[in-house]
């Protein structure tokens, strides 16, 4: 895989591949999906001769930074692209010496995906847009 992981202020293109995945694959709601966080948050864009294939968010709060919004276009799932996305938020929270923990909100079905990355599941399962999810949290 060839694919690029930068920050981003490039918006567009991460709204697009979340309305894809989130709003047409997935059936969340506009409403759900295209909140007013995005203005505050650090963007993740992952690109393969420069067109769009993945994106994340992060929003950092005091000691804790908040990974949300990852999502991969099909035709890149299962690459590794997912965990790299990862990777690349996780190493830029590492920046922050504040931060000392990351979070995110896991639909069920990753709950793997994420703890092969070292996060591990806490609470109780919760509905986002409709779609069960558990937090996970990873220590830095």
């Amino acid at each position: 895989m060839t694919a690029h992981i930068t920050v981003t202020e490039d918006l567009a293109s991460c709204h697009l591949l979340r309305r894809i995945v989130f709003i047409e694959e997935q059936n969340v709601s506009e409403a759900d999906e295209m909140d007013d966080r995005d203005d505050d948050a650090t963007h993740f864009l992952a690109t393969e001769e420069e067109l769009p294939i993945g994106s994340a968010r992060m929003h950092i709060k005091g000691d804790t930074a908040k990974i949300g919004r990852v999502c991969v276009i099909k035709s890149h799932r299962g690459t590794g692209l997912g965990a790299a996305l990862i990777r690349a938020a996780v190493d830029e929270a590492r920046k922050d010496p504040a931060v000392r923990f990351v979070k995110l909100g896991a639909q069920l079905h990753a709950l793997g995906f994420y703890e092969k990355l070292g996060f591990v599941a806490q609470g109780p399962v919760f509905d986002d847009a409709g779609i069960d999810h558990r937090e996970m949290v990873l220590s830095l």
